[in-house]
């Protein structure tokens, strides 16, 4: 039921914002600013329990954590960047939302090469 929520909370800061792009443009950017916090506050409690998940699997599973911190750096890091490029984006600031996107793809690739090396590492010690 909470996707209905959020679904509203949306749908309602996108056409006040939409009334508002007329008369007064500087504040559409502010109610999609604030629409966009107040539904990153109802992930916020999503992302609580998903850490909580991955501690348990943790437990679970005998893994590094800093496999499992990786993971999550790189769960921040998208979240994130989709929320600041969207908000960029409804400002009208497309170049800027691209280069935050890029710059976040580039952030989780450089996440990920750690990981991948010991991968690597783990298939050449199978071949020898």
């Amino acid at each position: 039921m909470e996707i209905v929520k959020v679904a509203a909370l949306g749908m309602t800061g996108m056409l006040l914002g939409l009334l508002l792009k007329e008369t007064k443009p500087e504040y559409s950017v502010y109610l999609s600013l604030a629409a966009g916090i107040l539904i990153f506050s109802y992930m916020a409690g999503k992302l609580e329990y998903l850490f909580d998940s991955v501690l348990k699997i943790q437990e679970y599973l005998p893994l590094d954590t800093k496999y499992l911190t990786t993971l999550l750096k790189m769960i921040g890091i998208t979240y994130i960047g989709q929320f600041s490029a969207g908000i960029c984006k409804d400002a009208g600031y497309q170049a800027t939302a691209a280069q935050i996107e890029l710059f976040c793809k580039l952030s989780v690739m450089v996440l990920s090469i750690p990981i991948l090396m010991a991968l690597l590492d783990t298939i050449q010690e199978f071949l020898v």
